[in-house]
């Protein structure tokens, strides 16, 4: 019973720590600001099911398709940066306010399903280490009560981030229009600094490789 919980705890502190809710839900409220709370609950729900199901596709045949398409974590890496690169400076540019002004319900409808996706699904939640540390402890787990307790887990990480995303509503609607575009753009700056850690953590290994090759 003692490695059970020993067991999950280790699981929930490693997903916890690399999903970050906490660091995710700033750009959440941003994106969603002028959204209603009826969307920015359907927003977050989105995101979560889906880097739910994204972490599991990958935790069962991650390391597979890695190897059988060439590809590894730090391409994810880069490719994820350009994503957070693209969507900051829509951000610092308050570009993603235009998107949300409209009673178009079908625009409405394609801006949640957009940010919902790309970027809070992938990679903001479902980052490349999110991906990495699932394909490891699935592979450290051969028994099934071991897998059953790695997917409980996880599913309890992304619901309390569910919460949390959706807890994030109080806030923007305290802080009103004005202070929402202020936060947008202070979060697009923000993302664009994260985007090129991303980037550049992924790229100096790959660079180092073709040198010492």
């Amino acid at each position: 019973m003692l490695e059970i919980y020993t067991a999950a705890l280790l699981i929930f502190t490693s997903f916890f720590t690399l999903i970050n809710p906490l660091g995710t839900m700033p750009i959440f409220m941003s994106m969603t600001a002028s959204l209603s709370k009826k969307r920015r609950k359907q927003t977050a729900k989105k995101a979560t099911l889906v880097a739910f199901i994204t972490i599991l596709a990958f935790a069962f045949s991650g390391q597979i398709l890695f190897d059988f398409f060439g590809i590894s974590v730090n391409s994810f890496r880069i490719v994820g940066g350009v994503i957070f690169f693209t969507m900051g400076w829509d951000m610092l540019q308050a570009r993603l306010v235009s998107l949300k002004h409209t009673d178009d319900e079908d625009k409405i409808d394609a801006y949640v399903e957009d940010i919902s996706i790309t970027p809070l699904a992938i990679p903001m939640i479902c980052g490349p280490g999110a991906i990495t540390n699932a394909i490891i402890l699935m592979e450290d787990a051969p028994e099934i009560s071991q897998k059953v307790l790695l997917i409980s887990v996880i599913a309890f990480v992304l619901l309390l981030t569910y919460l949390i995303l959706v807890g994030a509503s109080k806030i923007t609607d305290k802080l009103g229009e004005t202070g929402n575009k202020v936060m947008m753009r202070l979060m697009g700056l923000i993302v664009m600094v994260i985007a090129v850690e991303f980037f550049f953590s992924g790229l100096k290994p790959i660079i180092l490789d073709m040198i010492n090759n």
